[in-house]
């Protein structure tokens, strides 16, 4: 990739020809494709400390959990249609069309009047936000060279971070507002997003203009239904399980159907070989299978162990939501200081492995620390663990996503990317039911086990858990009673870290089979383009000396390995 200041313009006729882009152009297009990532992690965060006023206004709290059910099934099932429907047509209009119909949903909840219709209107959304972290990626990898690719995706991760802090604190203020220009103060966590949106379309439509040739492919409709009937139910059982009871009718229903539906899908993606939504070919390739495995425990350690963090930050140290956003900090500040060092350092020696195995030991060592802290540990010493851990994530992800774009034909960039991206996504699902339904059935015996230590009566209704939801009632409450509340809090916590701490060690091992394939030199982009030439020139020479036009130039997609 040249930087040089004489490069043909970003979506001019002789960047078209030549597929590549300066360092200028990449970082113009890379501001549009932010700007989109940034309306999906900005929305799930802002929502956490939304939610419980959103719902209590709504007149629908028993429900709220829908909301996030519904917006989870909808943005994981989507994930693959986009990367597999981009591969076909083309980045950019998908692109545009998941931010357009992220903004349709985020007008639609802004105007809910009940909790049913939130809950619709999040899965309106969550279509939307399918495609805008797995297109966003695949884009990188069009226009960027393998060994300069984990320098610009590194951003992604700070924008995933950015949010994080900023997203409490937005949604805080704006849920402790009764009106903001005479309309509820909650509904401006949905109606911020268009504004945003509306300038990343802008953004994204000038800049972003990638040659593409259509191909015709057939369409994996019958893989896509399969998807949706076998994650449908077992992503709600996840969400939902905890209150219905593992074992319950409903829950074997959706056990049952979702079976079905995954049998079904596996059928239809060996129908359809190569045109499938995710071809099963592709999991033949070492890379692509470990990056697949890799990413969904790392999903479950990631989201099952982190999201007790705040937990701990609220009830047992006693900070707000917005507070403990901003405890979060330093969590953040891992992450990109993770990434940036290991895109700088990829792009120098042009070898990736490393960077997982390491990225997995920090994790895990991280998760290792969680587990040690109690009602009493200084919060200085907390803060230190999550710098450790977003470290750790911060050289996982990228590079491994990286390695996968590079072990991949050009042509199916869009679907390998999407494949990581969709099995973190339910690796998080997956790890989040597991540890919370744990941590709520560890809670009522450690609670119980603390107060019996401490020689203290609880007050009634406490040592079952109380209302975890809601920690007010603990500051109310004398320090001798309301501490080891905090203690056996704090121990049914340290249980989901182990937990937590288990699964990334099969993590580590997993990563460690991981091959270091050559990072090439050209972008997807570049690639197609000469591919696509140098079949054009094999067509045009006679059949006596070629063999005939299909012995000229194998398909793109079936060489062996790049590099």
């Amino acid at each position: 990739m040249s930087n040089s200041t004489t490069a043909p313009a970003a979506g001019s006729p002789a960047a078209r020809a030549t597929g590549e882009f300066t360092h200028r152009q990449v970082i113009t297009v890379l501001i549009g494709l932010m700007m989109g990532m940034f309306l999906a992690a900005l929305d799930q965060t802002i929502m956490a400390t939304a939610t419980r006023t959103i719902a209590d206004d709504l007149q629908g709290f028993n429900i709220q959990a829908w909301a996030t059910t519904a917006f989870l099934i909808t943005s994981t099932i989507s994930t693959p249609l986009y990367g597999k429907l981009s591969d076909i047509y083309g980045r950019r209009p998908f692109f545009l069309f998941a931010i357009a119909v992220f903004i349709v949903g985020s007008i639609l909840c802004g105007l809910s009047q009940s909790m049913y219709e939130l809950a619709a209107f999040r899965a309106i959304q969550g279509i939307g936000a399918g495609g805008l972290m797995s297109l966003a990626l695949a884009i990188i990898g069009d226009i960027v060279p393998p060994r300069e690719r984990a320098k610009y995706q590194g951003y992604f991760l700070a924008v995933f971070g950015t949010a994080s802090v900023i997203g409490p604190i937005l949604g805080g203020f704006f849920a402790g507002a009764d009106t903001i220009l005479w309309v509820d103060g909650w509904r401006w966590v949905f109606y911020l997003n268009v504004p945003i949106g509306i300038a990343a379309m802008i953004v994204v439509a000038r800049v972003l203009h990638l040659p593409h040739t259509r191909t015709n492919h057939r369409i994996d409709w019958p893989g896509a239904i399969a998807l949706v009937v076998g994650l449908v139910p077992l992503l709600t059982v996840a969400e939902q399980g905890r209150d219905w009871g593992w074992g319950s009718g409903r829950a074997l229903l959706c056990y049952v159907i979702g079976a079905v539906g995954l049998v079904a899908f596996l059928l239809a993606e060996r129908a359809y070989k190569d045109e499938a939504l995710l071809p099963l070919r592709l999991f033949r390739n070492r890379t692509v299978a470990v990056g697949s495995a890799s990413s969904t425990i790392l999903g479950m350690a990631m989201f099952g162990g982190l999201m007790t963090v705040p937990l701990y930050l609220q009830i047992v140290k006693g900070a707000s939501p917005t507070v403990a956003g901003l405890q979060m900090i330093p969590f953040v500040l891992g992450i990109m200081a993770g990434s940036i060092v290991a895109g700088q350092l990829i792009a120098r020696t042009g070898r990736y492995r490393i960077f997982p195995i390491v990225g997995s030991v920090l994790m895990a060592a991280a998760l290792g620390l969680f587990a040690t802290i109690g009602a009493d540990t200084p919060l200085w010493r907390t803060m230190l663990i999550m710098l450790l851990m977003g470290l750790g994530l911060g050289g996982n992800m990228q590079p491994m996503i990286t390695a996968v774009q590079n072990a991949v034909s050009p042509r199916e960039i869009g679907v390998a990317t999407s494949s990581v991206t969709f099995f973190r996504s339910m690796g998080g699902t997956l790890g989040t039911a597991i540890f919370l339904s744990v941590l709520f059935n560890v809670l009522p015996d450690k609670i119980g086990d603390a107060y019996r230590t401490a020689g203290v009566q609880p007050p009634s209704g406490l040592a079952g858990g109380g209302d975890l939801n809601d920690t007010s009632f603990l500051s109310g409450l004398p320090d001798a009673i309301a501490h080891p509340f905090k203690v056996g809090f704090s121990d049914g916590i340290q249980v989901v870290y182990l937990l937590a701490l288990a699964v990334m060690v099969v993590g580590l091992v997993v990563v460690f089979f991981l091959p270091e394939i050559p990072l090439s030199m050209r972008s997807a982009q570049q690639q197609r383009l000469e591919d696509a030439a140098a079949g054009a020139a094999a067509n045009a020479l006679p059949v006596e000396t070629t063999g005939g036009p299909a012995d000229a130039l194998p398909a793109a997609a079936d060489r062996p390995g790049r590099g």
